[in-house]
């Protein structure tokens, strides 16, 4: 049986003056934004008014699904004394699983709030596209990594150095003798370590472990063309980057990058390689959710607002990555079929069947980057234990709290 565990966060509100009247609205977010059956979704707010007379207010609600069609449209007329505070209730049906616009405006046509909800995540079906040859794709550019000497090469770099670990910056060759780089953090004290890998989110900037943990080894990887290996890109804008052929689009070599690391990992002494964590943030969390798949070495992952999944659903909720993806697609005069059939190699959504290790994922609630619809496409086809937690006032991120959660979790498995 499948185990699933939603943490719950405090309501959430947001005050805001609206409009030229005298009125002032507080939407209040009970729980964490989501809805499970049989109760229906509702939004909840409260009308101020600051005059020194009774007005009446007019509040309207439009419902969207997260790829812009009309659900439905309710307004409430209320009358509000002067100094008087009124609550208004929204209850509605949604006709399936999935994540919903909310858009509040005041009777003057200004918004007062717009807002996703969710209703019934864990039953949200994005049905898989994958091609039949899509594990011997994936065995085929193994055996081409395999055939790849790393040439693992460390530089220490005191300047970055603590008293528990020291940092080193690390060169080795991935798929296509293509050199990757990352920074490698191993505690000082002798003795045999559980890891954490992480990846990097799209275009992110390179960070440095923490020299102050002593206790476990951490590994920050940037793959071919981003981060440390940026000033030698190659590639342009990655994601659009050999859209025409599956076997030269970015993301078999970036994919493949993801795996040498944990090879890397694997060669260290001061490593257990029954203890080897992956995790990351967008683009990061797709490569975790990638890794886990494609490598069962991966003790457990944390994932969190992650990329890449579910790419026909994605491009019609979301302006980018669909906008340089689509333009692309028009230079290179490929069909929506050719598209998407490539594509579909490198969808988290049709990889995430494959995963066998315990995942913790984290979603961001009004995340318009990576929307959650996108994120639960991949999450729901896992069938090993797994979690999520979602942060209802976050876009594209997660709360502060996500971390000492996420070490808690991997300390679960060791």
């Amino acid at each position: 049986m499948k185990k699933i565990a939603l943490f719950m966060l405090a309501a959430g509100c947001w005050i805001l003056p609206v409009g030229a009247q005298d009125f002032s609205y507080e939407v209040i977010q009970r729980g964490d934004g989501v809805f499970y059956a049989p109760e229906r979704p509702t939004v909840e707010l409260s009308v101020a008014n600051g005059g020194v007379r009774a007005d009446s207010a007019c509040v309207s609600l439009t419902v969207t699904t997260d790829d812009h069609r009309p659900v439905c449209a309710l307004s409430q007329q209320v009358l509000v004394p002067a100094g008087a505070r009124i609550p208004v209730h929204f209850a509605f049906t949604v006709p399936a699983p999935g994540f919903y616009c909310c858009a509040l405006t005041a009777d003057d046509g200004a918004e007062i709030r717009r807002f996703n909800i969710g209703y019934e995540p864990e039953f949200i079906v994005s049905l898989g596209d994958a091609q039949p040859d899509l594990r011997e794709f994936w065995d085929r550019a193994r055996a081409e990594l395999d055939a790849v000497a790393p040439e693992y090469e460390l530089t220490l770099l005191p300047e970055k150095s603590g008293k528990a670990r020291e940092i080193y910056l690390v060169r080795m060759k991935s798929l296509g003798g293509e050199t990757i780089q990352g920074y490698y953090a191993r505690p000082v004290k002798k003795g045999k370590y559980p890891a954490i890998v992480s990846y990097m989110g799209y275009g992110s900037e390179p960070w440095c472990p923490d020299p102050n943990t002593p206790d476990f080894v951490d590994f920050v990887l940037s793959v071919r063309g981003q981060g440390l290996n940026e000033p030698e890109n190659t590639y342009g804008d990655w994601i659009t980057w050999g859209l025409d052929d599956k076997e030269h689009y970015y993301y078999r070599g970036a994919f493949m990058d993801l795996i040498r690391a944990i090879d890397f990992l694997c060669s260290r002494e001061e490593v257990r390689a029954d203890a080897i964590f992956a995790e990351g943030g967008s683009q990061g969390g797709a490569f975790t959710l990638a890794a886990c798949a494609l490598d069962h070495r991966i003790r457990a992952g944390a994932p969190f607002i992650p990329f890449l999944s579910d790419y026909p659903d994605y491009f019609r909720i979301s302006q980018w990555p669909a906008t340089p993806v689509l333009r692309r697609q028009r230079e290179l005069g490929i069909d929506d079929a050719a598209l998407y059939r490539t594509l579909s190699y490198f969808d988290i959504k049709n990889l995430t069947p494959w995963i066998t290790c315990p995942i913790m994922m984290g979603v961001g609630l009004q995340d318009e980057v990576c929307p959650p619809h996108t994120n639960f496409s991949g999450y729901n086809r896992i069938s090993s234990e797994k979690r999520y937690w979602i942060f209802p006032q976050c876009g594209h991120d997660v709360g502060p709290e996500w971390w000492p959660a996420r070490m808690e979790f991997f300390k679960k498995y060791l």
